[in-house]
């Protein structure tokens, strides 16, 4: 019983006396997808744009060295096309690639040569090594996006939330880093800087300064460019650069259950026939 009471009165002590901690990070905000359910399937369009976002904006830190410049091209992908089924011939997606310079060797004098990118090189990176992208961001390592959505709980949902959970201004009473930024959805425990009263804020510290800005990037579909758009955009491009193939997988599996079905059905009528004599 001694026990009981002093571990009630500490726990009692930490409630009064403790320091006031972060809630837990705020679920993502929950949107409708095209790609989302059984039937789903990524919007071409909206692919396009989640690139254009990509390109302009976010390759500027961060790498996507999984991905290759023809996979842009392959069935479902932003800029496949139907009269060039072979993605190393789109001719859409071979301009795209010529316009980055990438690395490579010259073969008949071993030099080291910038040449213009192929459909079958992967993206590049913006820094040459991780100490390089370290010095240009203040110490903090931008994460490979290649498959940043399957990497992150809440998928397409996180990153939007993410890209528009940045506070115009810090809640009053809390201590920003310097350096650092504050996110509603980013993973973290404030209350080491928090100053106020009562339960520090819900979010994190993160070295990313808000990337997005209405009519920061021009639609060439003439879709309005706010924040929003542009963070939705780019996500549903994420989602997509972690898993190509997801519409074809879903096709298949439904085609696969309508068979199993099927046979089921077939199954169960030949077993009706084959044992209807029989006494069970």
């Amino acid at each position: 019983m001694l026990r009981k009471g002093i571990a009630l009165a500490a726990l009692g002590l930490a409630f009064v006396a403790g320091p006031a901690l972060s809630a837990e990070t705020p679920h993502p905000k929950h949107l409708n997808w095209s790609f989302d359910g059984p039937l789903g399937k990524f919007d071409q369009a909206q692919l396009q744009r989640g690139y254009k976002v990509y390109r302009e904006v976010c390759s500027a830190c961060h790498g996507m060295k999984l991905v290759y410049f023809r996979t842009l091209a392959e069935k479902g992908g932003p800029f496949y096309s139907a009269e060039h089924p072979n993605p190393n011939d789109n001719p859409y997606v071979k301009a795209l690639a010529a316009d980055i310079q990438v690395p490579d060797v010259d073969t008949e004098t071993g030099d080291a040569i910038q040449r213009p990118a192929t459909p079958a090189d992967a993206f590049l990176s913006p820094y040459p090594n991780e100490y390089a992208a370290r010095g240009g961001n203040g110490g903090a390592l931008p994460p490979d996006l290649s498959v940043i959505a399957k990497a992150r709980h809440g998928g397409a949902d996180y990153i939007y939330s993410l890209m528009t959970g940045y506070a115009a201004t810090p809640p009053a009473g809390l201590e920003v880093p310097a350096g650092q930024h504050f996110n509603h959805y980013m993973a973290g425990d404030v209350s080491g800087s928090w100053k106020g009263q009562g339960e520090a804020p819900h979010g994190g510290f993160i070295a990313m300064p808000p990337p997005l800005a209405a009519g920061k990037v021009s639609f060439d579909d003439g879709s309005p460019s706010s924040v929003q758009q542009q963070a939705k955009d780019v996500a549903a491009f994420l989602t997509w650069a972690s898993e190509p193939k997801l519409t074809e997988r879903k096709q298949f599996g439904l085609g696969a259950m309508i068979y199993l079905l099927l046979f089921s059905v077939l199954l169960w009528f030949s077993y009706r026939r084959v044992w209807r004599n029989v006494a069970h």
